[in-house]
C-alpha cells in the first residue's frame, strides 16, 4: 500500500517537473523569437536610416557639386541659324535664361518650344561644359502664299497674308524686327487662290489635296526647264481636279495633281515650239494626255517677263 502512494507521489512529481521543464523551454523559445524579430526590425530599421543617409548625402553632394555649382550657370547661347531669324528672337523663343544651370536644363523642353513657333521646322540642342548652350536651327523656308479677309475687332475687314512651306505647314510672314536681314524687294511667291480658311492655321500642315499638289508644283517648277522661261503668279486651287494656274504675263496653264515633271517638261517642248514661230503662248491644258488644247498671240504681244529675284541656296549655318 504504501509502496503504491509512493510511486504514485513520484509519478505525479515527474509530471510536474515535466511540465515546468516544458513551460520554461517555451518561455525561452518565445524570448528567442521576441529577441530574434527586435533584432531583425532593427536591422531593417537601421538599413533604412543608411539608405536614407546616402540618398539625401548623395543628392546634397550632387546638387553642391552640380545643380548649384557656379560653374555650370548658363553664360552663353550660341544660335546657327540656316535661314534669316535674328538669333536675339531664337533666345527668346528657347526661354533659356542666362544663370540657368546647364546640366538641369531640360533640353527636349526648349526644342519643344522652339518647334512649336511656325517659322523653326527643327531644332538640335547641345549642352557645352561648363556653361554654353548652342541651337541649331533649321528654319521654314516659304514657296507660296495666300491671302485671307479676316474680320477685325473695330467691325472692318483685314487682309492678312499666310505663308506655306513645300510641306504644307503654314505661317505668317516674319516680323522685320525679327529679322536679321531685309526682306528681298522683289521676291513675290506665287499666290494659292481658293484656300478655304479653315486651313489657315499657323504651325500646322494643309490637308487639302489640291493645296499640297500646288505646293509641289512651284517647288518642281523651280528645278524643271520652265525655270527662268516664266514665273508662277497665281494658282487657284479651287477645283476638285486641275491646278488653274497663270503666269506673270498673263498666261493660263492649266495642270493635273500629278506628274509635274512630265507635265512641265511637255510645256517647255511646247514654249520652244511656238517661240521658233513667233508666237507666245495664251493659254495651255496640260492636264490631258493628248491633243493639248493651246491658244496663242504673236510673241510681241504678251508682256515682257519680270523676273523675280533668284531664291538663294539656303546658307551655311551662322554662329552667333
Amino acid at each position: 500500500m504504501f509502496d503504491w502512494l509512493k510511486r504514485k507521489q513520484n509519478r505525479r512529481s515527474g509530471e510536474r517537473a515535466y511540465m515546468l521543464d516544458v513551460k520554461l523551454r517555451t518561455r525561452q523559445m518565445n524570448a528567442a523569437r521576441w529577441r530574434a524579430a527586435v533584432l531583425g526590425f532593427g536591422g531593417v530599421l537601421a538599413l533604412v536610416f543608411l539608405v536614407l543617409f546616402f540618398w539625401r548625402g548623395g543628392e546634397w553632394l550632387l546638387n553642391q557639386a552640380v545643380y548649384d555649382n557656379p560653374a555650370f550657370a548658363i553664360q552663353r547661347v550660341e544660335v546657327s541659324t540656316d535661314g534669316v531669324i535674328a538669333p536675339q528672337i531664337i533666345r527668346k523663343w528657347s526661354m533659356v535664361k542666362l544663370g540657368q544651370n546647364l546640366l538641369s536644363l531640360d533640353l527636349l523642353r526648349v526644342k519643344r518650344d522652339l518647334e512649336a513657333q511656325p517659322p523653326i521646322e527643327s531644332v538640335a540642342v547641345e549642352r557645352v561644359l561648363p556653361n554654353t548652350l548652342r541651337l541649331f536651327i533649321t528654319e521654314r523656308q516659304p514657296v507660296a502664299q495666300t491671302l485671307a479677309q479676316q474680320a477685325r475687332r473695330d467691325g472692318g475687314v483685314a487682309t492678312v497674308v499666310y505663308d506655306f512651306d513645300e510641306n504644307g505647314y503654314v505661317m505668317q510672314p516674319l516680323d522685320p524686327a525679327w529679322r536679321q536681314t531685309p526682306a528681298p524687294t522683289n521676291a513675290a511667291l506665287p499666290v494659292l487662290l481658293g484656300v478655304p480658311l479653315v486651313e489657315l492655321q499657323p504651325g500646322r500642315q494643309v490637308e487639302l489635296p489640291q493645296i499640297r499638289a500646288a505646293l509641289r508644283l512651284v517647288v518642281e517648277m523651280d528645278r524643271s526647264p520652265m525655270a527662268g522661261m516664266v514665273e508662277l503668279q497665281t494658282i487657284n486651287v479651287g477645283a476638285p481636279e486641275i491646278l488653274e494656274a497663270t503666269t506673270s504675263q498673263g498666261a493660263q496653264i492649266d495642270f493635273s495633281l500629278n506628274q509635274f515633271e512630265l507635265q512641265l517638261q511637255r510645256w517647255r517642248e511646247i514654249y520652244d515650239q511656238y517661240q521658233q514661230w513667233g508666237k507666245a503662248i495664251v493659254s495651255l491644258d496640260l492636264s490631258v494626255s493628248n491633243n493639248l488644247p493651246v491658244r496663242w498671240i504673236a510673241a510681241n504681244g504678251m508682256p515682257p517677263l519680270l523676273h523675280k529675284s533668284v531664291k538663294a541656296i539656303k546658307p551655311k549655318r551662322k554662329n552667333v
